[in-house]
């Protein structure tokens, strides 16, 4: 019995181990980004050698995925699907434009730092991808669904979208449901 209890000691301090892990990079992406941020440093935070890092990650590629899989794991975007239950397609966009801004204003050094960091660094671009790609095709189609999508209407819902554009309106004073009423009026307009 000694050798079973030994094993889920084991188990368990290197789930521990590796959680720590995934809080340090996560913790070095909010406050640095992903492009600064290094596995030394990650190791350092953690306060483990990096050969314990290698041993649970043994790349860069598999700490970053790790930790944006955690981090969208605890801080999900809004769900697309729930949209689709508001049948005008105009209240649709603004009730989808309010969550999504109040999830940038939740979120935003971390999703600061990713959108920066994604223009110059390409693990951030691929990972950032693979874990919000489908999340943003859902959107995309929930919020298209019923809205006329000619002229500048796709170019105007696609900054709607944009995290750049809800920090600017959020920078002049507006909070997420009154940015959401701003954005969704002017593609009215569009």
């Amino acid at each position: 019995m000694a050798r079973k209890y030994e094993l889920k000691r084991r188990a368990e301090r290197q789930a521990e181990t590796r959680r720590r892990i995934v809080d340090a990079t996560i913790d070095l992406h909010t406050t640095v980004g992903p492009a600064r941020t290094t596995l030394s440093a990650i190791a350092a935070r953690a306060g483990v050698q990096r050969h314990t890092l290698y041993a649970h990650f043994p790349t860069e590629g598999d700490v970053m995925d790790a930790c944006s899989g955690h981090y969208m794991e605890q801080h999900p975007p809004p769900d697309p699907e729930r949209w689709r239950l508001t049948a005008d397609p105009w209240e649709r966009l603004e009730c989808a434009l309010g969550e999504l801004y109040a999830w940038y204003a939740a979120n935003e050094p971390m999703l600061a730092n990713v959108i920066r960091d994604r223009e110059v660094h390409e693990l951030t671009r691929r990972t950032l991808e693979r874990h919000m790609g489908a999340w943003g095709a859902a959107a995309w189609g929930a919020l298209t669904e019923g809205l006329p999508m000619e002229g500048s209407a796709p170019a105007l819902l696609a900054l709607a979208l944009e995290f750049g554009t809800w920090r600017s309106l959020a920078g002049s004073g507006l909070s997420p449901a009154d940015a959401a009423r701003v954005m969704a009026s002017a593609a009215r307009c569009a």
